[in-house]
């Protein structure tokens, strides 16, 4: 695992090497919790057919780079409700997200990117 993969916290007991599957675990399961937010997406690229992931497959759907200065830019593919506002739930979704993840990871995140893959009615 190369550190652009990862992001590293220097402590005075050693290293603490946070894997960036780890991040993209906890984001999507954050991101899921927010209001609006039906769940993650996979892209087809393909067909550029979008589908909704199972809860267990929540890391598939986000993307996450972490620079050599361990700031953390996440992608976000999702599905929201049909009825919403798409900026509402999109600034919820980015606060929630970077909030979750700095207190999380102890890393700073430098850029949260939500994209809308397609609309589901719930009953």
């Amino acid at each position: 695992m190369s550190s652009a993969d990862s992001g590293i916290m220097n402590t005075s007991f050693g290293n603490v090497q946070i894997d960036s599957d780890v991040i993209a675990k906890y984001a999507g399961s954050s991101a899921i919790e927010c209001f609006g937010v039906v769940g993650m997406a996979s892209v087809n690229m393909k067909d550029g057919l979008a589908r909704l992931l199972k809860r267990e497959s929540l890391k598939h759907g986000v993307g996450v780079a972490i620079s050599y200065e361990n700031k953390i830019t996440i992608d976000l593919h999702i599905i929201v409700s049909y009825g919403v506002s798409i900026s509402a739930v999109a600034d919820n979704l980015i606060g929630n997200v970077k909030y979750k993840i700095e207190e999380f990871a102890g890393l700073p995140v430098e850029r949260i990117n939500v994209f809308v893959e397609g609309v589901r009615v719930i009953d």
